[in-house]
């Protein structure tokens, strides 16, 4: 998918950007149809995967990016490569790069971003008009010599309460997943990182618990919080505002004593029994990385659930 909120801020940090993308493969590649990174003088963002081939990719976009023609008029260079004579890499395939360079993000039409060599064929006007007047979203991907991506959304809603080790760990495995929009809640300003990762939204707040009336009903919430009565009452608030999914950090006591407690502020043991508590796997370890590993697996997971019911 096009992240062009993504791309708009690379430009504006730095100016002429380079965007890679994978527009074709054929059999076996390091990543998918879609993947794409940024590459400006002095830096990059994102992954094409397969290390010798990101490497090369980002040679070529820099040499785009040091000719130094108005972006319009740079063509995008389009360049089948085969992973294994080319790169000396195993994976057998071949992916095709369409490389170009912004100075500003492209207009979208109906959620999707075409362009290409020439007047557009209509196989691309079919596309956009079944985006328009029906919702359908193209796979990213060449058709008739353009590329078409549609545009990136967000699909998931992550509040994370507590910015402590555990809930720098999840943010930074959370951080980089495609169509996730990061919320981040605690106390003070004072509580969070000096640097922070991009695209997450901080929010200070003396009293969290009056934020989750902000949350939307569909959110997935991640409580980690210094404070078991802070957790208590997130719970608590989250359970009468609803949610998609509620994780809480603690061990077996805790969740039985928790348990006691919200069924004693009025609430089910149905309702109390969707709060998912320890979260992540266990067996991994109690290691801020290691709780953000498993949660990140479970969310993954989640994943497939979330596109099945966007195509119900």
């Amino acid at each position: 998918m096009f992240d062009l909120g993504t791309l708009s801020a690379a430009i504006t940090a730095h100016g002429r950007v380079a965007r890679v993308v994978i527009a074709g493969v054929e059999g076996s590649s390091p990543r998918e149809v879609g993947a794409s990174m940024l590459v400006w003088e002095g830096g990059q963002s994102g992954t094409i995967g397969g290390g010798a081939l990101e490497f090369e990719a980002a040679v070529t976009a820099r040499s785009l990016l040091a000719g130094r023609p108005p972006a319009p008029c740079v063509a995008p260079k389009v360049e089948r490569i085969s992973l294994g004579p080319s790169l000396g890499q195993c994976c057998g395939g071949a992916v095709v790069l369409w490389t170009e360079v912004f100075e500003a993000p492209p207009l979208a039409e109906a959620g999707v971003v075409a362009r290409g060599p020439g007047a557009m064929p209509l196989a691309v006007k079919r596309v956009l008009a079944a985006a328009r007047g029906q919702g359908v979203r193209p796979a990213a991907g060449l058709v008739a010599g353009w590329l078409v991506e549609p545009v990136a959304e967000v699909q998931r809603q992550v509040w994370v309460w507590g910015a402590g080790h555990v809930g720098r760990a999840l943010v930074s495995v959370l951080a980089p997943l495609p169509g996730v929009a990061v919320t981040w809640v605690d106390i003070g300003a004072e509580r969070f990182p000096d640097l922070v990762p991009e695209g997450i939204t901080v929010v200070p707040a003396a009293d969290p618990a009056l934020l989750t009336d902000h949350a939307p009903v569909g959110a997935e919430h991640l409580v980690v919080t210094y404070s078991h009565a802070l957790d208590l009452e997130l719970c608590h608030r989250l359970l009468r505002r609803g949610f998609r999914s509620c994780g809480l950090i603690g061990s077996a006591t805790k969740w039985a004593r928790f348990r006691s407690r919200l069924g004693a502020l009025g609430h089910s043991a149905e309702a109390i029994a969707r709060i998912r508590c320890p979260i992540g796997d266990p067996s991994l370890g109690k290691h801020p990385q290691a709780i953000a590993v498993g949660v990140a697996a479970e969310f993954l997971r989640g994943a497939v659930a979330v596109r099945g019911e966007m195509r119900a």
